[in-house]
């Protein structure tokens, strides 16, 4: 009788444990089953929030895709933030494993209620999820007056290690050690995703962004790693520049870059300074690209709140973001719809960061009248 009561309870166990993991159990093509067109031809993605300007930025991507007509619907998820990481992420973690893909703000890092040891929110989602890829599409936008005008790059950055592992400890007092871990293995993934991305858009080559002469092991293990898997792709041009140089290349001459391959933190500075050489933080979206799931966001990852409420975000980036999402979840008529709009509104209308409410007016309207004239 008690073996058959202990059977009994270890099933009982099994199947719970099963229920409560059962998000993690289905795999990638079984959520885009569950989140695509079986269902009315609509599709369902996490709508991550966040902290600052995220709520409003998130409300005029909403408006858009009701005037553009995309059959896309939100789970929405506001940002509450507790004594930890974990319980502060949960629902939004949720969310993004139910539905394979999201959309979201970025969510502020309160040292105050982090422990040394705590991953800020940002870093613990794209860590718990796998999100090992950053790509972001740094491009002109004619229009708008910078010092550059024909920049088309892409970074891709490694997601996952590096510098943000969060392993540090103070040995003594006043002495305090940071790990930074490189590993083969990751930094073959990161490589390999990055010239496969090269290939299947046509992007001719490669630059792998290092401080290889100082960080002999760490980043001369990312360097070989890059050289190795270049080997595999000998229609791709591949080259290798030291970190502080490319910061001095990119603003002095941005056009020799294409696809720019780098290590976490690197990737975090570059990116920001690639995103200031075509308008700012609010003129670049991004991507966080996992094998099971794909979180897209602004480039930058700023919560802007400073300027919170004040109806001055600019809101290009998010919705940049979004049509990105859209191409992923495969409504690229839509993205491209939502694109030209936007270019078109910084184009002719002149309409960039100054009025938040007045861009997505402008953007209503346009795609408005494209629906009733169809």
């Amino acid at each position: 009788m008690w073996k058959s009561l202990s059977r009994t309870v270890l099933n009982g166990e099994s199947l719970i444990k099963t229920a409560c993991n059962a998000d993690l159990l289905l795999g990638n093509q079984t959520k885009r089953l569950l989140t695509a067109q079986n269902f009315g031809g609509r599709v369902t993605v996490a709508m991550i929030t966040g902290d600052g300007v995220g709520p409003e930025l998130m409300s005029g991507v909403k408006k858009v895709f009701t005037s553009a007509g995309v059959p896309v619907d939100f789970e929405e998820i506001e940002t509450n933030h507790k004594q930890n990481t974990e319980e502060t992420c949960f629902e939004a973690i949720t969310a993004i494993r139910r539905n394979g893909v999201a959309i979201k703000g970025n969510i502020e890092t309160k040292l105050d209620l982090l422990e040394a040891d705590q991953k800020s929110p940002n870093v613990h989602i794209r860590t718990l999820l796998d999100l090992f890829a950053n790509v972001i599409k740094v491009k002109s936008i004619p229009a708008l007056p910078t010092r550059h005008n024909n920049i088309d790059i892409r970074i891709i950055r490694e997601n996952t290690e590096g510098e943000y592992t969060h392993l540090e400890h103070e040995s003594i007092p006043g002495v305090v050690e940071t790990y930074k871990i490189i590993t083969a293995k990751k930094s073959m993934r990161i490589a390999r995703f990055a010239f496969e991305y090269a290939r299947r858009n046509r992007r001719k080559k490669v630059t792998a962004i290092h401080k290889a002469n100082i960080m002999k092991l760490a980043d001369g293990l990312f360097l070989k790693c890059c050289r190795e898997v270049a080997d595999e792709f000998p229609d791709i041009e591949f080259d290798s520049m030291i970190v502080d140089n490319t910061a001095m290349q990119l603003v002095s001459n941005p056009e020799q870059f294409d696809v720019m391959l780098l290590p976490n933190l690197y990737g975090n500075i570059v990116g920001n300074i690639c995103c200031g050489l075509v308008g700012g933080a609010g003129m670049v979206g991004g991507a966080n690209i996992g094998d099971k799931y794909r979180v897209f966001e602004t480039a930058t990852r700023n919560t802007g709140k400073g300027i919170a409420g004040m109806n001055i975000a600019n809101p290009s980036a998010m919705l940049f973001a979004s049509t990105l999402m859209l191409k992923y979840v495969g409504f690229t008529s839509h993205a491209s719809m939502i694109n030209h709009a936007i270019i078109d509104t910084i184009q002719k209308d002149g309409v960039t960061n100054k009025i938040t409410k007045m861009f997505i007016l402008f953007l209503w309207w346009k795609l408005t009248r494209q629906q009733l004239t169809k």
